[in-house]
C-alpha cells in the first residue's frame, strides 16, 4: 500500500521545514509513505526549500489560485503516482503528524473510504469562544445537509482512499472541507472521525480574514454544494414557504370578504395570487434542477471512470519537479 501526504503550500518557506521533519517514514500495513508538495504560486522559495528537505514530488503552479483549486490539483498529482491512501494536511505544522497513523487506519481496515481528524473545538483551548461558536454551527449545518455525523467539518487534516478520491469532485474557489463532506454524503461514501491533536499555532489563518467574510463564504459553499446534490428539496422548500405566504394572504382577504370588508383589500388578493403563482413557478424549476442533476450524476459517473482509466495507466516516472498550470 503506498500513501502519499500533500502538503499544499503558499509562500510556507519557514514552516515547511519543520512539518516534513515531523511527518511519519515508516508506518503499519503501508509500504511506501512519500510526500507532495503543492506549490500555490509562492513567492519565497517555497519550492526550492521543498526539494532541499526531500520532499517526493513537487507541483508547482505559476499563479495563486487558493485552497480549494490547490487541493484538488494535489489529489490529481497523488492519484497519478499510485497512491492508494492520500492524507492531506497543512504546511504551517497545526496538525500533530503523529496521528497520521490512527487517521488511516479506518481506510486500512475497510471501515472508510473518507476519514477526517477532529480537532475536539468544544474544548479547544486555542479556538476563541466566536470560532468555537461558528464551528460548532458550521458543523451541524453540515451534518444536515450532507447527512453525516460532524463533529468538525472545517478539518483540512484528512485521508481518503483512492476510491474516494477518484469520487471527488471540487468546484468551490474558497474551500474544500465542507464541499467535500456534503459530496460524501450525497455519494454514500463512508466517512469517520478519529480524534487528533493540534500544536500550537505559527501564523493566522489565512482562510478567516474577518467573521463575516467567514460566514458569508462558509454559507456559500454550503449552500452552492447542497442545492448542488439536493435541488429538488431546496427549490421545493423555497417554494413552498412563498406559496404558503399567497395562501396566508388569500384566507386573509377571504376573512374580510366575510366580515364585508373586502373591497378595501384587493390588493392583499393580488399579492396572494403573485406569490402562489411564483411559489408553483420555483417548484417547478426544483424538478427541472432535479433533472439537470441526474445529467450531472451521469457526467461524474463518466468522469470518475476516465479518471480510473487515466490514472490507472502505467506512465514514465516523473521529475521531483512538476510545473503545473491550474485547468478549469
Amino acid at each position: 500500500m503506498k500513501l502519499i501526504i500533500q502538503i499544499p503550500c503558499y509562500n510556507e518557506a519557514q514552516t515547511l521545514p519543520v512539518t516534513v521533519q515531523s511527518l511519519p517514514r515508516t508506518l503499519a500495513g503501508v509500504d511506501t509513505i512519500e510526500y507532495l508538495v503543492i506549490d500555490d504560486g509562492s513567492t519565497d522559495g517555497t519550492a526550492e526549500v521543498a526539494r532541499s528537505v526531500g520532499i517526493h514530488h513537487i507541483v508547482r503552479l505559476p499563479r495563486h489560485v487558493g485552497l480549494a483549486e490547490v487541493f484538488k490539483i494535489g489529489l490529481d498529482a497523488c492519484l497519478r503516482q499510485g497512491a492508494d491512501v492520500i492524507v492531506n494536511t497543512d504546511a504551517d505544522n497545526q496538525y500533530n503528524a503523529e496521528d497520521i497513523g490512527d487517521l488511516i487506519q479506518p481506510i486500512i481496515t475497510g471501515q472508510a473510504d473518507l476519514v477526517v481528524g477532529d480537532r475536539g473545538i468544544a474544548t479547544h483551548q486555542d479556538f476563541s469562544q466566536t470560532k468555537k461558536l461558528l464551528q460548532k454551527v458550521g458543523s451541524w449545518v453540515v451534518t444536515r445537509a450532507s447527512g453525516v455525523k460532524t463533529p468538525d467539518a472545517t478539518s483540512g487534516f484528512r485521508a481518503m482512499s483512492r476510491s474516494a478520491a477518484l469520487q471527488t469532485i471540487v468546484v468551490s474557489n474558497y474551500s474544500y472541507t465542507l464541499e467535500t463532506l456534503i459530496q460524501a454524503g450525497a455519494h454514500h461514501i463512508a466517512v469517520a472521525y478519529v480524534p487528533i491533536r493540534t500544536n500550537p499555532a505559527t501564523r493566522p489563518s489565512r482562510l478567516m480574514n474577518s467573521v463575516p467574510h467567514y460566514i458569508a463564504s462558509s454559507t456559500a459553499t454550503i449552500m452552492r454544494a447542497y442545492t448542488m446534490y439536493r435541488p429538488l428539496r431546496v427549490f421545493t422548500m423555497i417554494g413552498s414557504l412563498i406559496a404558503l405566504a399567497g395562501v396566508a394572504l388569500g384566507i386573509r382577504y377571504i376573512y374580510f370578504l366575510i366580515l364585508g370588508e373586502g373591497a378595501g383589500k384587493v390588493q392583499s388578493l393580488i399579492l396572494a395570487a403573485i406569490l402562489s403563482i411564483v411559489g408553483f413557478q420555483v417548484i417547478l424549476i426544483g424538478l427541472l434542477a432535479d433533472l439537470v442533476g441526474f445529467n450531472r450524476k451521469i457526467l461524474e459517473e463518466i468522469l470518475v471512470r476516465m479518471r480510473r482509466l487515466e490514472m490507472d495507466k502505467p506512465s514514465a516516472p516523473e521529475s521531483v519537479e512538476d510545473d503545473q498550470s491550474p485547468q478549469g
